[in-house]
């Protein structure tokens, strides 16, 4: 028998089926899309600003450890020259580091000839894997080696998200070349001077020099905004501060905040901080205040004025007061 049998739904059930089915997929594509932007919505574009000519900044977000983006809080970023790029900083992540990789290749083809850290603190440190394919040369501080070594088994535990779920030793690179005193980095017509620093913030501090743009890479010497956090000599990190404002620099990018065009911008309220610390520590102590009484009283009046003070002021009065104690 040919045709449709007795009784068989007339023709606009294939009218009818055929537009249930393209309602479906309709349904499905417009799922898809809501899905992508609601995904969108939780993964902002990644932020990057030429702040001189062929110098590139993303600004890290200020937020504590318990927020989401905590991987994405340091300044990171690179410059270009007419042989290749130099990447400075790679963030506290494999996905912030690839982020950045990607924003390089978004802008040049050049090769990336070298990773500089500007010190050993996972924000810094942990996106150095997603550029081991480049093979890039890998520089930091003469310490900062010895630094990693000690920090490799801390990142793995504690970070092991951020190294993308089953770290091993090799996740968390460390420098292949390391500066004692001073290093010239030529990336074709455009001339690198890094600078290794006495303990202060840590004690392994390295600051970028463009010497094309005076635009100085300063790392986590200096902090704008979010409060400074004390990981090596306050005494120390107050010398070194001295030393870099007779730097000629037109352009100061500090480790975490905005950048700035003058030292009395960038510094004086971090100098301000950091000698009230030292001034108000030594003072409890000659009064003798234990270290539990010191970290309550010494830098009151400076809550207000700084970003996540809770999460890291009394850390710093921890620190000062088992350095200045035997002074």
């Amino acid at each position: 028998m040919h045709g449709k049998p007795e009784n068989f739904p007339h023709d606009n059930y294939f009218m009818t089926t055929g537009n249930a089915r393209g309602f479906l997929n309709l349904g499905l594509l417009l799922s898809g899309m809501l899905l992508a932007l609601i995904a969108c919505a939780e993964e902002p574009p990644f932020r990057l600003a030429e702040i001189a000519p062929g110098v590139y900044l993303h600004q890290g977000v200020t937020v504590d450890f318990a927020d989401p983006r905590h991987d994405d809080i340091a300044n990171i970023g690179f410059i270009i020259g007419t042989k290749c790029v130099a990447v400075i900083d790679t963030g506290g992540s494999i996905k912030i580091g690839a982020a950045l990789r990607a924003a390089v290749r978004n802008v040049t083809d050049l090769p990336i000839c070298y990773v500089i850290n500007t010190h050993v603190h996972f924000d810094h440190v942990l996106g150095n894997l997603s550029f081991a394919e480049d093979k890039p040369g890998f520089i930091g501080h003469a310490g900062l080696a010895d630094a990693i070594e000690s920090s490799r088994a801390f990142f793995m535990k504690e970070f092991s998200a951020e190294l993308g779920g089953s770290p091993t030793a090799s996740s968390v690179i460390g420098p292949t070349q390391t500066v004692s005193d001073t290093l010239s980095l030529d990336l074709g017509g455009r001339k690198l001077l890094l600078t290794a620093w006495p303990a202060a913030h840590t004690h392994a501090d390295l600051t970028v020099m463009d010497e094309q743009t005076r635009t100085l890479w300063a790392g986590d010497l200096v902090f704008r905004e979010h409060i400074p956090v004390l990981d090596g000599s306050l005494k120390g990190w107050l010398s070194v501060m001295k030393t870099l404002k007779s730097i000629d620099a037109k352009i100061i990018v500090p480790g975490h905040g905005p950048p700035g065009n003058a030292w009395t911008d960038v510094l004086t309220a971090q100098e301000s901080y950091l000698n009230s610390l030292l001034e108000e520590t030594r003072r409890a102590i000659a009064d003798g205040v234990f270290m539990e009484d010191a970290i309550n009283a010494v830098g009151a009046g400076a809550k207000g004025q700084w970003l996540l003070y809770d999460q890291h002021h009394r850390g710093n009065v921890t620190k000062a007061y088992v350095e200045l104690e035997w002074e």
